[in-house]
């Protein structure tokens, strides 16, 4: 880098910049669509100017991979969960289908719950879908996740909350 930027925006710029066509072409090594690795891009540099505070990174090429590749998990994990939940529609009589728009909210719901998982810890995570999904007790999943009853219920509660702001936006 030319100079040394000192401002969130001029950080962000010096990265596009400098380092815009290396990290096009590492995801174009990565993802087989050209136009998914470009968005991908974009979007990388979209999550830097969204961040609260950003440091000029001492490795940039292996930051902005780091934040490409967390880009990358939730794309596929979205697809994955738009293809099982397309799959299973196929199951469905055709009588019963939901139309075209209600598969699109249903998609949409199911990815804001996505969203919202995915904010949790891997515990909160694991408690509300040992609760929500596989109907366990609060003393069942206690005992899975090798963490007290008191602590489960606090996972669940984080858990609804994040549910209330998925559905809802924050409490005012």
């Amino acid at each position: 880098m030319s100079s040394v930027p000192s401002t969130h925006s001029e950080i962000v710029g010096a990265l596009y910049r400098d380092h815009r066509g290396w990290l096009l072409a590492w995801l174009r090594r990565n993802v087989a669509c050209p136009q998914r690795a470009q968005d991908l891009s974009q979007d990388t540099f979209v999550r830097l100017l969204g961040r609260q505070e950003l440091l000029t990174p001492r490795e940039p090429r292996a930051f902005l991979a780091a934040v490409a590749k967390g880009l990358m998990f939730d794309y596929f994990r979205r697809a994955a969960l738009e293809q099982a939940y397309l799959g299973e529609l196929m199951q469905v009589p055709e009588a019963e289908q939901p139309s075209p728009e209600e598969q699109m909210l249903i998609l949409e719901d199911l990815k804001a719950i996505d969203r919202m998982l995915g904010s949790l810890s891997s515990k909160a995570r694991a408690a509300f879908l040992y609760s929500r999904l596989d109907g366990l007790s609060h003393g069942e999943i206690a005992e899975r996740l090798g963490v007290s009853v008191s602590r489960v219920r606090q996972y669940l509660a984080q858990a609804m909350r994040q549910c209330y702001v998925a559905l809802y936006g924050e409490p005012t």
